[in-house]
């Protein structure tokens, strides 16, 4: 089970390295094709699987309260080290301290647990993508405008968030599937069944495009502070993933397991995005490289234990 599971991802990386580094395709292409999968092919599959379900069967509040406590204590503390203790500004802190407690659930996560547990990882995928969606992001952006006194009027930065919110394909996705699940709103057959066929490439173009993203990254900024960020979302928040939902809640054995192996994912592309809005470049690329290596390696661990 674990080779048919981590030699694809592997294989489906490489490909994407491969591509952009003989330059078959250049790095822009490739995230034209990340962006694809992030706006369009994630979305629709992520409203079509979860349209199709009764609410009772993607909504588990002992899953929801462990993954937003564990990830607001690691966010918390993540802010506190680097401000306190790394002598971040306020802003810079507020995005680096994201790295320490967000994995890249959409894009990597949909992709590895699909392979695992088939369309049932939608479930579990969604609920964290809320999570991150509606508490993580948010905070984050509020946390950095306070730092900066040209924004720090606190009407604009609600309109900002909302903003953000609305106009994430990602998150409407998933709102909007669950809304058809509680309402039991059937989507016409044909078009469920275009939503699935663009649906279903999400996960294979997802791992090219990352794979595509990494050449040209380099380790510039290894220090106590990017160990630290990549310690707290590689090692720190799976392990507190699986102690809170193992010992805290009754969930099943495969949500405890898919939970535990979201957390342990790399940390997402927004991170470096917003490392680089905010002027930190490096200090926000290393630990993204850094938390890649390191991300596929505790996954592999875990899917070898659990799955293999």
């Amino acid at each position: 089970m674990i080779f048919a599971v981590i030699v694809p991802i592997f294989l489906l990386l490489a490909l994407g390295y491969l591509t952009v580094k003989s330059q078959v395709l250049d790095k822009e292409q490739v995230g034209t094709v990340g962006a694809f999968v992030i706006k369009v092919a994630l979305p629709l599959l992520f409203f079509q699987s979860l349209a199709s379900k009764d609410l009772h069967e993607i909504w588990y509040f002992e899953y929801f309260a462990v993954y937003s406590s564990v990830t607001l204590l690691l966010y918390g503390s993540g802010f506190w080290m680097m401000r306190r203790y790394f002598q971040n500004t306020h802003s810079q802190s507020a995005v680096l301290s994201l790295g320490a407690a967000m994995s890249n659930t959409g894009l990597i996560g949909t992709a590895v647990l699909s392979l695992l547990i088939g369309q049932q990882a939608m479930t579990y995928t969604s609920l964290v993508v809320i999570i991150e969606s509606m508490l993580l992001i948010p905070l984050v952006l509020v946390m950095a405008a306070l730092g900066t006194q040209h924004q720090a009027n606190l009407g604009s930065i609600f309109k900002s968030v909302v903003l953000t919110l609305v106009t994430n394909p990602l998150f409407m996705g998933v709102v909007l599937g669950m809304a058809c699940a509680i309402f039991q709103i059937k989507i016409p057959l044909y078009i469920d069944q275009v939503f699935a066929l663009i649906g279903q490439t999400a996960s294979p173009l997802a791992l090219f495009a990352i794979g595509g993203g990494i050449v040209g990254m380099s380790l510039k900024y290894v220090n106590l502070q990017s160990f630290y960020l990549v310690f707290s979302n590689n090692i720190m928040m799976p392990l507190l993933m699986y102690l809170g939902l193992s010992q805290l809640t009754s969930l099943s054995q495969e949500m405890v397991h898919a939970g535990t192996l979201i957390a342990a994912l790399p940390m997402p592309t927004i991170f470096g995005m917003l490392g680089q809005a905010y002027g930190l470049n490096d200090r926000a690329l290393t630990p993204l490289l850094m938390s890649t290596i390191a991300g596929f390696i505790v996954t592999s661990g875990l899917i070898a234990l659990w799955w293999g």
